[in-house]
């Protein structure tokens, strides 16, 4: 499958915003970190968090009518409650309570993928040799809603 340029500059967005925000959160939500992705260091401009980037790259990668259904059907409203109640209280200077509120939001919205994204890791070689022994395994599908049937 090949992506277009605007799909490619989207996965870089949201790259760059999934990695600042680790970073971030890494840091212990250093203040300058936050604020790393100011547009102009001489101009009094609002920080570029990684929100931001995050909530940019995602209607480039699947389009904003679509991005827009993500984020308003029904069963996802919390979610999505959760996950813009979170950057507003990033913005508003309480960054611990926002990113944890964030997190919840992310985890609604997001859920039903982790079982997708488990099955590509594992068939990377060296992180799906890992992913595959047994204690590893059991505890990768425990935390990603895996159900195991029996056999």
């Amino acid at each position: 499958m090949w992506l277009s340029d605007r799909q490619k500059i989207g996965v870089g967005l949201v790259a760059a915003g999934v990695f600042l925000q680790f970073l971030a959160i890494l840091l212990f939500f250093d203040r300058p970190l936050l604020a790393l992705g100011n547009v102009s260091s001489c101009a009094p401009a609002r920080p570029l968090t990684p929100q931001i980037l995050f909530l940019t790259g995602l209607p480039l990668i699947i389009g904003p009518t679509r991005t827009f259904y993500f984020f308003s059907r029904r069963e996802k409203w919390r979610g999505t409650v959760c996950f813009f109640g979170g950057i507003i209280l990033v913005f508003a200077k309480w960054p611990k309570i926002g990113i944890l509120v964030e997190f919840v939001g992310f985890i609604g919205l997001f859920g039903s993928f982790f079982p997708v994204v488990l099955q590509a890791l594992r068939q990377i070689p060296v992180i799906g040799s890992f992913l595959s022994l047994p204690y590893i395994r059991q505890a990768a599908d425990r935390l990603a809603g895996v159900r195991q049937s029996a056999v």
